[in-house]
């Protein structure tokens, strides 16, 4: 694999997309075509003229949780908590989160929530991680809708709105409950839009890969792990994608997730194979796809696990180029940003 400097590209802050499209669908379309490197400029709309009656379009079905907390110390300081796994029960009381805050924290430190619920720092596990036990985790889970907030990515810089992001920042697809991340891509579709690839002969079914915050950690070298997430291809799904590719159709993943879950399923027999597990796979320039034909997804942050993997599919020095094009034509970037077409 190339430096990793080889995946760094230089974008002005103001291209960095705060809030979503007024239209999910009212977003910019980079095509990208791997053979011979074409690109063009279109619209998300243009998506069903871009695929053939036949193909496969694989979505993710993880839902975010409004997963983030507001604490205060004792002292006052406030401090912030991330559920890393909202979607699993509590393991001997405790839970797993990010915790940030003013000062020193320490295993024992208690913490007052909303809604008269209190938390207890129990054992630090590195990087911000601790192992948390709340005073009572089932009525924390039934309130987590009234006191939790949607987790925006580090690079929105503005508090997260009630009026816009429990909304905006979930797919229309999302129906299991446990990402603490959006499967962005996901976001440009509306109803409408699924309705035209349908009566296009376009296919839709869905995958789940409960996205993690490890999608916004850059990659720290030849040996990056990417922290493992739950993934479940389910055996209709499964069926999907051998009868796409035994009728000539594509199958095209929605989202590097979608890829991710797809490709892990794969792994054992070069086919999808229907199961459930923690996919750590990460994939980087070099990786054989067995799963996937092409990729619908948005554009990401230099250095990053999703940029590398589209680098595998498309090749790096084209995904750049378009990133270069992209940014010179004031395509909006990121989560909320416009999306990126690979054929």
């Amino acid at each position: 694999m190339e430096p990793l400097q080889a995946f760094d590209y230089d974008l002005d802050a103001r291209l960095v997309a705060q809030e979503p499209a007024p239209r999910r669908d009212a977003s910019r379309l980079l095509v990208l075509q791997r053979r011979g490197g074409l690109i063009e400029h279109r619209q998300f709309l243009d998506l069903p003229d871009l695929l053939a009656p036949g193909d496969l379009l694989v979505v993710n079905d993880t839902k975010v949780l409004p997963c983030r907390l507001r604490a205060r110390k004792s002292s006052g300081g406030a401090v912030e908590l991330l559920l890393l796994e909202p979607w699993a029960p509590a393991e001997g009381g405790e839970r797993r989160c990010l915790v940030r805050g003013p000062g020193r924290l320490r295993a024992g430190l208690r913490l007052c929530l909303a809604g008269g619920l209190a938390a207890t720092l129990t054992a630090p596990e590195g990087a911000g991680r601790w192992k948390v036990c709340f005073s009572d985790d089932e009525r924390l889970m039934k309130l987590l809708p009234e006191i939790g907030e949607v987790p925006l990515p580090p690079y929105i810089r503005r508090p997260a709105r009630d009026d816009l992001d429990p909304e905006r920042y979930q797919t229309i697809f999302a129906e299991v409950d446990g990402a603490v991340a959006a499967p962005t891509a996901g976001l440009h579709f509306t109803h409408e839009a699924v309705a035209a690839l349908r009566g296009r002969g376009v296919e839709v079914t869905a995958v789940t890969l409960h996205v993690g915050p490890g999608t916004f950690q850059p990659v720290t070298g030849p040996g990056h792990r990417m922290a493992p997430e739950f993934c479940r291809v389910g055996g209709a799904a499964a069926r999907q994608i051998r009868q796409a590719g035994d009728r000539g159709g594509r199958v095209v993943a929605v989202g590097t997730t979608v890829t991710r879950a797809l490709e892990w399923a794969a792994a054992t027999t070069g086919l999808v194979e229907p199961g459930e597990g923690w996919c750590d796979l990460f994939i980087r320039p070099g990786h054989r796809f067995r799963a996937i034909d092409a990729l619908l997804t948005n554009f990401h942050l230099p250095r990053s696990t999703p940029l590398l993997l589209v680098s595998a599919l498309a090749g790096r020095d084209a995904v750049l180029r378009a990133y270069r094009e992209a940014a010179a034509r004031c395509y909006r970037f990121y989560s909320y940003g416009d999306a990126m077409l690979v054929l």
